[in-house]
This record gives structure tokens, sequence and C-alpha cells, in this order.
């Protein structure tokens, strides 16, 4: 969330640049200053009250010693007063500092100054295109027909078992997910980044953390009796791990990657293309997540784009690479380029991975701050993730843009793993 000293002394620039995420902030940002200037007043009444009271109570000894036994009765009358007015006054200032709380988090990051305009992804700006992007060519069989064709992938049996959007994975399709995790879970761990296996769901501290919550929580499956979300990405789990910390300078930055399943309601994308791999309410993914000092995190960011365009080249996709517009930025995020390949079959370009740097949003709602060794101040860090990389539609261009007459052509860099160079 944003920083409460930060809004009240920089008002127009928070009003103005969440403009470009198209968010009008002005009524929020006045009334949580308005919110902010009561509490401290009362706060000030509070402390003023709580020192008469104390200077009080310290009088009532000596006046039982003058024997001045009304004025020091009096006296413990007025302390009782005190504190019926300080418990009422804590009282309001608790309930103001609660409305409060609930109206910044409804403020979404800052974007970046180099996020363009615009409403839709429409307006995002392309920043790259690959050399390789193919042709479309008429008859050439979208993935869910090769799916059906070499049995890889089951989509009516998992609507049977769970529902749409849960496709079974068969045979050379469930090995391919396997080689998939495994050679983008080898290629994150040589650059750095620590392998972790985090759990599959989490409590409203871990959502709240990472921003999902309160804002996403139409799209969070929830587990109403034991109060626990399904985890719609591993950034949630893998962030959290440093929720409540002081780091040490030395220890940044933190590179950790993890494959999970995860789990999106994808509440309101009904009408879409939902068709084959295309929108799914489970699937694979390998997560990358770094927590940095704050001068460093754009380096880092542009470093885990580049890591990302790599996993890409290596397996042969052709891509795009892309600068979101302030209208398709997430609440989170002050600047994210994503990824998307290219469906040769279905002609249209699939995200398969965003790269973003949300700098201390995420941080202040998780109390997560570093220091030098020997300094007793602390700073926020920054946090970023990336998705490296998302699964369905990886698979999805692979199988499109493979096809030929004797099967669809593995990767050169999937061949090991998947013990096959075409898919029959």
């Amino acid at each position: 969330m944003l920083n409460l000293k930060f809004i009240q002394e920089n008002k127009d620039t928070v009003i103005r640049k969440l403009a470009v995420k198209n968010f009008d902030a002005k009524e929020l940002v006045e009334k949580i200053i308005a919110l902010d200037n009561e509490r401290k007043n009362l706060q000030k009444e509070s402390d003023n009250k709580q020192s008469e009271m104390n200077s009080i109570s310290k009088q009532i000894g000596s006046l039982m010693k003058e024997g001045k036994k009304e004025e020091a009765e009096q006296a413990r009358a007025n302390t009782t007063r005190l504190k019926e007015e300080i418990a009422a006054l804590t009282a309001q200032h608790n309930s103001t500092q609660n409305e409060l709380n609930s109206l910044i988090v409804r403020l979404p990051n800052l974007p970046h100054d180099s996020v363009p305009p615009g409403k839709s992804d429409a307006d995002n700006v392309i920043v790259k295109i690959s050399d390789n992007v193919p042709a479309h060519e008429e008859g050439q069989l979208p993935h869910w027909d090769l799916a059906k064709k070499y049995q890889l992938i089951d989509f009516e049996v998992g609507v049977k078992i769970t529902g749409a959007g849960f496709p079974v994975y068969k045979g050379m399709g469930a090995r391919l997910q396997r080689a998939l995790i495994y050679f983008f879970l080898e290629e994150n761990t040589k650059a750095g980044y620590q392998e972790v296996q985090p759990p599959l769901v989490v409590n409203e501290d871990s959502g709240f953390g990472t921003g999902q919550l309160p804002d996403k929580d139409g799209q969070m499956y929830y587990v109403n009796e034991d109060k626990l979300y399904l985890i719609p990405t591993a950034e949630v789990p893998v962030t959290n791990l440093y929720r409540d910390m002081i780091v040490d300078a030395d220890q940044l930055p933190i590179k950790n990657t993890a494959y999970s399943a995860c789990f999106r309601r994808e509440a309101g994308s009904y009408g879409k293309d939902v068709r084959g791999l295309n929108r799914l309410h489970q699937f694979d993914k390998v997560e990358i997540v770094q927590i940095t000092r704050p001068e460093m995190s754009y380096e880092a960011l542009d470093g885990m784009v580049k890591h990302v365009e790599g996993l890409l080249i290596k397996l042969g996709l052709p891509y795009r690479i892309v600068r979101l517009c302030g209208g398709d930025l997430s609440f989170t995020s002050a600047l994210t380029f994503d990824f998307e390949v290219y469906s040769k079959a279905q002609d249209r370009w699939l995200e398969v991975s965003s790269v973003s740097n949300f700098e201390e949003y995420q941080a202040n709602r998780l109390k997560l701050r570093f220091r030098y060794k020997g300094d007793k101040n602390t700073t926020m860090v920054h946090t970023l993730n990336g998705s490296a990389l998302a699964l369905p539609r990886i698979v999805a261009s692979l199988l499109e843009n493979n096809q030929t007459p004797e099967g669809i052509r593995v990767p050169d860099v999937l061949r090991g793993f998947m013990g096959t160079d075409y898919i029959r």
C-alpha cells in the first residue's frame, strides 16, 4: 500500500499518477488526509489528558499528607473523569484508524513514469518482436484439435471430474508438462534463484501482503471452513516467506523460484475466447521472485525481463515484449512487461508472462524492511516477480507452431526430458 506520509505530502502527485491508471483518486485521497488529521488530533487530545491525569495523580499523595482530604478526593474524581474521557478518545481514535486503514488499501500502486497512458491492452506499447514469427497458414490445427489427435489433453473428462477450465493431461501431454516445469526450474536455478516449494493455500494475511486481498477477493477460491485461499500464483506464498521481517542489506537481492499449481476463478471472464488452454481455472506455472534494495530494483527488473526472454528463445517460440499501459497495469504494479507468444493456428498473441516491479507497495503491506549492519534505521525493500513461465499457453504455442506431417516437433532443449524428437 502507499505510504501515508507520502500521501499527505504529495497529494497532487498521487492523484495525477493514479489518473494514468484511470483511477480517480481525488475524493479518496482527500478523505484519507482528513481522517489522518482527525486521528492525529484525537491522539494529541488523548495525550494531553493523559499528561494532565498523571500530574493530578502525583498531587493526590501530597494532598493526603497535608491533610487536605477534600481536595484529594476532588483530585481522584478528576482522574476518574479523565480516564473515562481518555477511554472514549481511544475508542474514537481506533475507529478512525480502522477506517483510515480500510481506505488506504483501496489506493492502487503509483505507476512508474515510463508507463504509457491508455485504457486497455489495445494501448500497450510493443517493445520488441522476435524475428521468427511465422506467417499464418490456413489449415493449421489449433492446439485443442492437436491435443485430441495425439491424445495429450482431455478437456471433456476434466469437465466430468471438476468442471470447465480443469483439463486432464495424459501420456506425452503430461510428460510435456513435467518437462517444461523441470526445464524452467533448472534455468531459473542456474540464474541464481533458490528453488522453494510453497504451500498451495494461504491465509488472509498472506493474500493481503501481496495485494490480492481485498482487491482480487472475488477471483480467488476460498476454503470457508478453514478460512484459507487457494493461491492464484506462487508469488503469494513465496513473497510472504519474508513478511514481518527485517533483513540485512548484505542478504539482498533475495531470489527465489517456485513451481506450483495456480487456481483462479476468473470471475467476469465469460464470453472471452476461453477455448482449449487459452483460459483455465487451474494451471501450472513456475515463478521467479526478487527482493531488492530500492536503488537496484529497476536493474533487477531488466535482468528478469532478459531471463524470461532467454527461456522463450531457447524454446524457439515466436514472442513479443509489451510494456503495459496504465489501464492494463495491475492494482499492485508500478511497471509491468508482458511476454506474449504467437499462436499460429489461432493467429493471435497469447500472454505467457508478466514481469513486474511493485517497488515498496507490497513491502509496506508485508512490513518487509532491510537494514545495513550497525544502522538502527530501516528501509522498505522493493519486490518484483515474474512468470518463468506459465505453462498452458506455452503448450498451446508449442503444439501449434511445431506441428508437422511427422508429428509435433519437440524443441531441442526439451528432448532430453521428453525422450523423443517428435510427439506422434
